[in-house]
């Protein structure tokens, strides 16, 4: 859609009567701030958010690690620069709610099964590094 100017507008994200996530309005309020800096600054920031992302894939992905943590941190730094970014952002920050809300409504027995299972899953680990002589830290 074009502008009287001849300039193309982006759409509209969301619509007048939605309510702004916190964190995005907080995102929106750094940005302004952002775009004040100088020049080696926004790039470095630009750099910190790739390489901050893309820790956050690794982690996810060979080395085991909290990357479903960090990759949103990632995001919230390179979407104070690009648009896309903060898209990307936007929807991991409402896949992050949707999936507090879900683990929020869990019944107290689906609570209790989750937390069983984890405490079995870390214990039989613990007996495996010690039966096979696993090393846990890299000494």
């Amino acid at each position: 859609m074009e502008s009287q100017t001849g300039q193309e507008e982006r759409p509209a994200r969301r619509d007048e009567n939605s309510e702004i996530h916190p964190a995005i309005q907080k995102l929106h309020e750094r940005k302004e701030r952002h775009q004040e800096r100088s020049r080696p600054a926004r790039y470095g920031v630009v750099v910190l958010g790739v390489l901050v992302t893309l820790a956050g894939v690794v982690m996810t992905g060979p080395i085991p690690g909290p990357g479903f943590l960090v990759i949103p941190i990632g995001l919230a730094l390179l979407a104070l620069q690009f648009d896309w970014a903060e898209g990307l952002y936007e929807k991991a920050v409402v896949w992050a709610d949707n999936a507090k809300e879900k683990a929020a409504s869990r019944s107290p027995t689906e609570k209790i099964i989750s937390g069983v299972v984890a405490a079995i899953a870390v214990g039989a680990f613990v007996v495996a590094a010690i039966l096979w002589d696993i090393p846990i830290l890299p000494v």
